[in-house]
């Protein structure tokens, strides 16, 4: 096994693509073929996912340092939900590598705090921790399920969440463990006006997972920030939402 899996297709400007939690880049393969018209694509596999290897400690700085080993000299980011937490630390840490960001579903802090009531609560956390050890499919399935609540389209996004759920084997129980202790220590937004790089946030109107006031927070944030909320879109806009997402995106990378 790689230590981290990359694919690479398309012609153009080098855009590099980072999934969420609990997934892998092929969740990517609906936007995948339209983007590559006109970039460069290089769809990771984070490590421990999909056909990435394992990587101990699993932390947010390790894991953007081995992204960044691999990832082209330069180029554009876009990340989902962790993937998005990913490419903010990329920017951080590798300033030099990374030219634009596009954050999907992206938070500095996932779980909430006195002073971040964009967060999920502790108690939810906690019950998804002790589930995962109980229950390892069927957590994962409910987190699933709760990434389309609310959005247009809900049930259709939940099946192609499944569907691409464990198309490329099933992440280690460690690997999950790292993941959610990420989200769970997160806290970005001291740093977040550092990055200086041009930034696109997507939102999705009715996101329970990462609520858009969370997007809001990082727009006024960011030095060079532009949001784009899209309308009925709970937190996977590129499944349920893909044409705007998609249109969005391009508009910004092309700019």
């Amino acid at each position: 096994m790689k230590q981290l899996h990359i694919e690479t297709l398309g012609h153009g400007a080098d855009l590099v693509l980072l999934h969420g939690w609990g997934m892998h880049g092929g969740i990517w393969e609906g936007v995948r073929d339209g983007l590559a018209q006109k970039f460069r694509l290089h769809i990771v596999d984070l490590p421990g996912y999909g056909e990435s290897a394992q990587q101990e400690p699993y932390t947010l700085a390790e894991v953007a340092r081995v992204v960044a080993d691999a990832m082209p000299e330069r180029a554009q980011i876009c990340g989902w939900s962790l993937g998005g937490q990913v490419a903010m630390q990329l920017a951080l840490d590798f300033s030099d590598r990374v030219s634009k960001l596009v954050l999907l579903s992206t938070t500095p802090c996932f779980r909430q705090r006195a002073d971040w009531p964009y967060g999920m609560d502790d108690k939810t956390m906690t019950e998804f921790a002790r589930s995962l050890e109980q229950d390892y499919t069927g957590t994962l399935k409910r987190f699933l399920s709760l990434q389309a609540r609310s959005g247009d389209d809900a049930r259709e996004v939940i099946a192609a969440l499944r569907a691409k759920l464990f198309e490329r084997g099933e992440p280690s129980l460690e690997t999950l463990r790292g993941g959610l202790s990420i989200l769970h220590d997160l806290d970005l937004r001291d740093a977040a006006a550092g990055i200086a790089q041009p930034v696109l946030l997507i939102h999705g109107e009715r996101d329970t997972v990462t609520p858009l006031g969370a997007g809001e927070w990082l727009a006024q944030c960011l030095p060079q920030a532009e949001l784009a909320i899209i309308h009925g879109s709970a937190h996977a806009p590129f499944l349920s939402h893909r044409a705007e997402t998609m249109h969005a995106m391009e508009c910004f990378l092309d700019g």
